[in-house]
């Protein structure tokens, strides 16, 4: 029972995303003037619409021609002047459509000429590139701009405890055996040259660092081998080469594990600000690391989870408080917009592969073509949604 109320909250959750996801092509489109069609929260059948009311622009035209000022002008050409004006402007008399459907399990924005051409100056297909590209662009950039607000207030929750953390060594902790930490070591004990209390880390592996977050996400990623890193000890910089960390394993995979505290900050606006930021760009990093380390197999197919594999992983954040469920959000809706982004078939990314190509050859790529092209990346997609589901499932029992 449990795993089925979050399994709901899951659902939920995601469907926030996707609606925010949504609601950054509509506002853009709007702003170019694109005719939306519809713009739904939720999947299935509908539950409620609204729709703007509108003044029959034919009567209005009609009521202006046959007005005391007309000259003369026989009804038969008037209606045939008003059929012409309206039709003319068939796109501009077109009002969103509003809907709540019945499944809270996403939403979408219909615009005409999305996927067919279209008489209508305003369809998607007739505005420039350019603004197709930005339109296209917006969802996964309000995604990420979602997961950068809850970093926002991650981060202020995290001030308000005093733990935003620097990359500035505080002391170390030395394992005994069985795996007993001991703290207040002088230095690392895991290679000839390491670290020491004082030094402040500047690069791990050539990536700059700027807050405590990512030297522990750095380590992590990389540390299971030995690593370099650049520092600043007595205000000098040098590079402590081949430094090794403590190694631990997790589904037959190897992750370094810090074995140093580092000195927390002191709290501003500036430093709620840097943490913010590189928190967030360390969160897509994190995600575009773990698709290349996806593809390149250092992780298998157990490591892909859908939406029951995240109910366990919210669950989990659930017992934990707030703000690890804070963080998990944060962390998903950007990992949404930045897959949305990637070159694929009937993603984001794979439309503005095709934008890019119209803009270099200077005319749409045939509808035929793309369409085809479309259609064999949602049944990939489809694919792996049902394996990762049933993979899931059986992960349950």
């Amino acid at each position: 029972m449990n795993t089925f109320l979050y399994v709901l909250l899951t659902l939920f959750l995601l469907s926030i995303m996707v609606v925010i996801h949504e609601l950054g092509h509509f506002l853009f489109a709007k702003l170019f003037k694109v005719t939306v069609l519809e713009f739904s929260i939720g999947m299935g059948p509908a539950i409620f619409t609204t729709k703007k009311k509108k003044k029959d622009k034919k009567e209005a035209l009609g009521n202006t021609f046959r007005s005391p000022d007309a000259t003369g002008s026989k009804p038969e050409d008037i209606d045939t002047q008003t059929d012409a004006i309206a039709e003319s402007d068939e796109a501009e008399e077109q009002k969103t459509v509003f809907s709540v459907r019945a499944f809270p399990i996403g939403g979408y924005v219909s615009m005409a000429g999305e996927d067919e051409a279209s008489t209508d100056k305003n369809a998607f297909c007739n505005k420039p590139v350019w603004q197709r590209f930005i339109i296209t662009f917006a969802g996964a950039a309000m995604n990420i701009l979602l997961g950068f607000l809850c970093m926002c207030l991650l981060v202020g929750i995290d001030s308000a405890n005093g733990s935003l953390s620097s990359t500035t060594v505080a002391e170390f902790c030395v394992y005994e055996e069985g795996g007993a930490p001991i703290f207040d070591a002088p230095v690392s004990n895991q290679c000839e040259s390491p670290l020491m209390v004082g030094d402040t880390i500047l690069k791990i592996d050539g990536v700059k660092v700027y807050t405590g977050s990512e030297v522990v996400y750095e380590i992590m990623n990389s540390g299971f081998e030995p690593i370099d890193l650049e520092i600043k000890r007595n205000g000098q910089t040098m590079i402590l080469e081949d430094v090794e960390f403590p190694i631990i394993e997790e589904s037959g995979v190897k992750f370094g594990h810090i074995d140093f505290k580092v000195y927390a900050e002191k709290s501003d606006i500036g430093t709620i600000v840097k943490h913010s930021v590189h928190r967030s760009v360390s969160t897509v990093k994190m995600i575009t690391d773990s698709l290349k380390d996806l593809v390149i197999g250092r992780y298998g197919a157990e490591a892909v989870s859908g939406p029951i594999g995240m109910a366990d992983a919210v669950e989990n954040a659930a017992n934990t408080g707030m703000s690890s469920i804070l963080f998990l959000f944060a962390l998903i809706t950007i990992n949404l917009g930045v897959f949305n982004l990637l070159p694929f078939p009937a993603l984001d990314g794979g439309r503005i592969i095709f934008l890019i190509i119209e803009g270099i050859i200077r005319r749409p790529v045939k509808k035929e073509i793309e369409h085809a092209v479309n259609a064999v990346g949602i049944m990939l997609l489809m694919a792996l949604m049902l394996f990762v589901t049933l993979k899931d499932i059986v992960n349950l029992f």
